[in-house]
């Protein structure tokens, strides 16, 4: 069946169309230092890139990490063509077989304005942290 979606594990070879997508879907940009060798890096420490394809291309992406307490999800999304398909809820219910088979809590960030994002989310049960505040540091060396 050359029209189905398929759900495959991450190869160093598909950074470039990788990143493609995560630019497209606003989730990319090489500011954020998630590079192939960083990646590659997750997945060894117990992580997962799982990749969607459909007719061979590259669709969707769910980047999984653990520090082994939790599992962090990053860079989840679906190109511009596939949207509002069902297809973010293909990709979350491949997610959460991978989260289930972990057996650690899941977290996440996404942006407030990503209404579709948080509707998908809460469909899961995922809740919103009122109390805390969201820091960071990107640059190390300042």
């Amino acid at each position: 069946m050359k029209n189905k979606v398929k759900f495959r594990n991450y190869k160093s070879d598909d950074f470039n169309h990788v990143q493609v997508l995560w630019e497209l879907t606003g989730m990319g940009g090489k500011e954020r230092g998630d590079d192939n060798k960083v990646i590659l890096k997750t997945i060894k420490c117990g992580g997962k890139l799982i990749i969607m394809e459909k007719n061979d291309m590259i669709i969707g992406t769910s980047w999984l990490t653990t520090d082994n307490r939790r599992i962090f999800l990053h860079h989840f999304g679906i190109h511009p063509d596939f949207q509002g398909q069902g297809m973010a809820n293909m990709l979350m219910d491949e997610s959460m077989k991978f989260i289930k088979e972990k057996g650690l809590q899941v977290k996440m960030e996404v942006h407030k304005k990503n209404i579709k994002a948080l509707n998908l989310y809460r469909k899961y049960n995922f809740f919103d942290f009122t109390d805390y505040e969201l820091m960071m540091k990107r640059n190390i060396h300042e």
